[in-house]
């Protein structure tokens, strides 16, 4: 049903190194590259992550109460991810664990720019 998130970045060669490395482990990949806007994901057809320098010019902030999910097979892959996020420079928004018992597990994260993700599975 989502075609794309869109995030504002304030430095894309930053934004794309940050992003790059950590989607790899999925499979993702950067997508188009237009110069102010990066979309990674598998295709087209899948659903993508992009970064962009805001189109009004003005500096990028995150967005209160915005937050991006991208589902992971399992468990482990979530903490894995959820360390990645933190050793390429994001911060901790919620260490990996069983939030709703037995139905969903995720950790969350800020990247270097502040805007919130989770990596999540449900289970």
């Amino acid at each position: 049903m989502i075609g794309y998130v869109t995030i504002g970045v304030k430095d894309m060669d930053k934004a794309k190194a940050f992003y790059g490395e950590l989607l790899a482990d999925l499979g993702a990949e950067v997508v188009f590259d237009m110069g102010r806007i990066a979309m990674y994901g598998k295709s087209a057809q899948d659903p993508m992550l992009a970064v962009c320098i805001p189109y009004n010019e003005k500096e990028a902030s995150p967005g209160n109460g915005n937050m991006f999910a991208i589902p992971a097979p399992d468990k482990p892959t979530v903490d894995k991810l959820y360390k990645k996020a933190i050793a390429l420079g994001a911060t901790c928004e919620g260490e990996p664990g069983q939030r709703l018992p037995d139905v969903f597990y995720g950790a969350y994260f800020r990247d270097p720019d502040g805007n919130k993700g989770a990596f999540y599975v449900f289970g």
